[in-house]
């Protein structure tokens, strides 16, 4: 992932955002590729703690020099439901809130496409619900593109299409998952493609 989104240099191969090949691009087009074009949600939320909520989610705009359009901010803010929460500083936000502000900091530029890192590794069964079910909503209401790394069947069942990696190759896909149907899957497939057992995964279903 961190290779299609012009974090990493690839050893061979050539990487497309629409019709721009970002494998060719000197490292300063590259990150103005990545600030104007890409939206990142880390596992880690990164929010920075002396930001309010509101300043967090503009910060990238803010940097660049870019005023948001106020229409689609209030969207996003209001789709993520942090519109009563946006003077709060993080420290005064629960782990789901944290990490819907940083689901909005990625959607408010309109980036062509937005790389979720284990969007919700840390966040608990109902919190990881809520965030899933607003990037399903981003992508069905507001037109984005999201692509998302997971070991988690349920958080794979939002998507509408899944793909299998084993040892850095696609090994398998599949369209409209469920949760069931996905861990079906991942239970026949490891590293090494040799079928896994229940005792593989953890009582949410990721690979232990």
């Amino acid at each position: 992932m961190h290779c299609l989104a012009g974090l990493d240099t690839v050893s061979s191969g050539q990487i497309f955002i629409d019709e721009t090949e970002i494998t060719g691009l000197k490292d300063k087009k590259l990150t103005k590729l990545r600030r104007d074009r890409i939206g990142f949600i880390f596992q880690a939320f990164n929010l920075l703690p002396t930001l309010s909520a509101i300043e967090n989610i503009t910060l990238p705009m803010d940097i660049a020099g870019r005023k948001p359009d106020r229409a689609w901010l209030d969207r996003v803010v209001e789709t993520v439901g942090l519109s009563g929460r946006l003077k709060h500083r993080p420290n005064q936000l629960s782990g789901g809130q944290q990490q819907r502000v940083a689901v909005a900091r990625a959607l408010a530029a309109r980036p062509e496409i937005i790389f979720g890192d284990e969007p919700t590794g840390n966040l608990d069964s109902r919190a990881g619900a809520e965030v899933l079910g607003f990037l399903k909503r981003s992508v069905d209401e507001l037109g984005q593109t999201i692509v998302m790394v997971t070991h988690d069947p349920v958080a794979a069942s939002y998507a509408n299409r899944v793909l299998y990696l084993a040892d850095g190759r696609i090994v398998d896909e599949m369209y409209n998952p469920t949760a069931d149907l996905v861990l079906e899957r991942m239970l026949r497939l490891s590293p090494g493609g040799d079928p896994r057992t229940p005792e593989d995964f953890d009582a949410r279903g990721r690979v232990s």
